[in-house]
C-alpha cells in the first residue's frame, strides 16, 4: 500500500459578532474547543460591550455527529493522524480568515484558545510571528514542540494568561504543576488563574485581564 497526497483547494466559514468600526478598541481571534461549532462557541463573547470588541471565531474544518441520533454536530481541529499536514492546513485557513477581515493596527488583537484551541491559538503565534497584545490560554494543553525560541519576537508589553478551573476532571495537581513550570519557561510573563468551576470558559474569568 501506498499512502499518497494530493493538494485542492478547500472552502471553510468562520463566525462573527458585533461590528468593526472606527471605535472598536480590541479585535479576538477566538478558539474553540472540541465538539464546538464556531456559531455557538462565539455566543459566549456576547457580553463584551459591543461597540469595543469585535470577535471573529475560525471554524475547525473536521465536523462529526456527536451522538447516535445524528443531529448535534461538533468539530475537532486536529487528531493524532496526519498532524503535521493537518497543522499547516488549519493554519493556512487561519491567515486567510485574518486576511479576509482586513484587520487595522489602530486596535488591539486578543488571540484566545479553549481546550484544544489552545494549541491552535499557540501554533498560529508562533509560526506566523504574531506580535498580539493578549494571548489567553483556557484549559488547554501547549503544544510540546513549541520551544521558548519559537516566542521571542514577542514584545514585553504582550500580555499572557493560562486560566483552568479547579474541577476541570483533566485537573491533576501534579501533571499541572509540572506544565506551568514547562510553559514558564517558555513564555516568563505567563499568570496562571484558577477559578472554582470545571472544563469551561467562563466569560466572567475574562474580566480584570483585558
Amino acid at each position: 500500500m501506498i499512502q499518497k497526497e494530493v493538494v485542492y483547494q478547500s472552502t471553510n466559514t468562520y463566525d462573527t459578532l458585533n461590528d468593526l468600526t472606527s471605535h472598536t478598541k480590541s479585535v479576538w481571534l477566538v478558539f474553540h474547543g472540541i465538539g464546538y461549532l464556531s456559531r455557538y462557541f462565539i455566543r459566549l463573547f456576547q457580553d463584551l460591550l459591543p461597540e469595543e470588541n469585535y470577535i471573529i471565531a475560525p471554524q475547525a474544518p473536521s465536523k462529526y455527529y456527536k451522538n447516535n441520533d445524528y443531529k448535534r454536530v461538533g468539530s475537532s481541529w486536529l487528531t493524532k493522524e496526519n498532524t503535521k499536514v493537518d497543522t499547516e492546513n488549519v493554519l493556512s485557513y487561519i491567515d486567510a480568515v485574518v486576511k479576509a477581515e482586513n484587520l487595522t493596527k489602530n486596535t488591539r488583537l486578543i488571540v484566545l484558545g479553549y481546550s484544544q484551541g489552545v494549541s491552535i491559538a499557540s501554533r498560529w503565534i508562533a509560526s506566523r510571528k504574531i506580535n498580539c497584545d493578549s494571548l489567553i490560554m483556557i484549559s488547554g494543553g501547549f503544544p510540546k514542540e513549541l520551544t521558548k525560541v519559537d516566542f521571542t519576537f514577542l514584545s514585553n508589553t504582550t500580555t499572557i494568561t493560562h486560566i483552568v478551573g479547579e474541577n476541570d476532571p483533566y485537573f491533576e495537581i501534579e501533571k499541572v504543576a509540572a506544565e506551568k513550570e514547562r510553559v514558564q519557561q517558555i513564555l516568563p510573563q505567563i499568570k496562571f488563574i484558577t477559578h472554582p468551576g470545571g472544563h469551561e470558559l467562563n466569560p466572567k474569568t475574562l474580566e480584570g485581564i483585558i
